[in-house]
């Protein structure tokens, strides 16, 4: 597994004098990874019944488009009504929603603003728990799926690339088709992580007081991954605005109901303290 690697290279960053700091400053994203690749022991659809049918209905009733042949969801849309631009930003976009903010908190960490970086780490790691606590009380179809396979839930379906293949086909690389072609479950659409991730990053930016081109940047991205998310397929609108739910409702929690706990708090500034 994946995560193996990882705990190999935190170990080795760990016993390392020089890196020790870096090493325990890196454990919540340590812990989001591992938690994510551990999703493979388990999958969702073990838990409790696929959703497919029941959110692409859901998505048509609200969010349909008309066209000369009747409803379409948007992603259906967008299958027909693309451009090579759109592909390409799309790309751009899709391929700024992990590494961006993981750049955004080593920046927080190496230019000394250790608190602004935990309070960020941490609500990153506790959004994504959220999100997965979701992924298996409501294991849902992205809409690519529906359009490709129709409403039975078939386990073991390989991941699709989807609306991303556009952009690679435009510029030559295989990059999606690796990323997507190697997604053990497909059926963890609700709520969209990418629609959270790099909101998560824009409310961190103006909490610990970054420049306004930075928090237009990051705003300006996170737009375009909601966007690219319903354009390519990969995700429903309801799964985006689920997804921005999730990540308001978590950055709440963690800083106006958990961190003021004195037990909480206590942690954070001896964790502050030792990296």
């Amino acid at each position: 597994m994946f995560s193996i690697y990882i705990i190999i290279l935190y170990a080795v960053l760990l016993v390392v004098k020089p890196t020790r700091k870096t090493a325990l400053a890196l454990t919540p994203w340590l812990i989001f990874a591992c938690s994510y690749d551990a999703m493979r022991l388990y999958p969702n659809y073990e838990v409790n019944t696929v959703d497919v049918r029941g959110l692409y209905e859901a998505e048509k009733s609200l969010f349909g488009i008309n066209v000369e042949n009747g409803l379409l969801i948007p992603g259906e849309y967008f299958l027909i009504h693309h451009c090579n631009i759109a592909d390409f930003m799309a790309g751009i976009f899709y391929l700024c929603w992990v590494p961006v903010p993981l750049a955004f908190g080593l920046y927080l960490y190496l230019k000394g603003q250790k608190r602004a970086y935990l309070h960020f780490s941490l609500a990153f790691l506790f959004v994504n728990l959220l999100g997965f606590c979701g992924y298996y009380i409501h294991p849902a179809a992205p809409p690519w799926y529906a359009i490709n396979y129709g409403f039975e839930a078939i386990t073991g379906t390989p991941g699709n690339v989807a609306g991303l293949g556009r952009f690679d086909a435009l510029t030559g690389t295989g990059i999606f088709h690796s990323i997507y072609g190697k997604n053990s479950n497909v059926f963890a659409a609700v709520p969209s992580l990418h629609a959270a991730y790099m909101l998560i990053a824009t409310v961190y930016a103006v909490l610990s007081h970054q420049k306004k081109t930075v928090i237009t940047l990051f705003a300006f991205i996170c737009a375009g991954i909601w966007w690219t998310a319903v354009y390519t397929t990969h995700h429903y609108v309801i799964d985006v605005l689920l997804g921005i739910a999730t990540a308001i409702i978590g950055i709440v929690l963690l800083e106006k109901a958990i961190i003021p706990i004195p037990a909480v708090r206590r942690f954070i500034d001896r964790y502050m303290a030792a990296i």
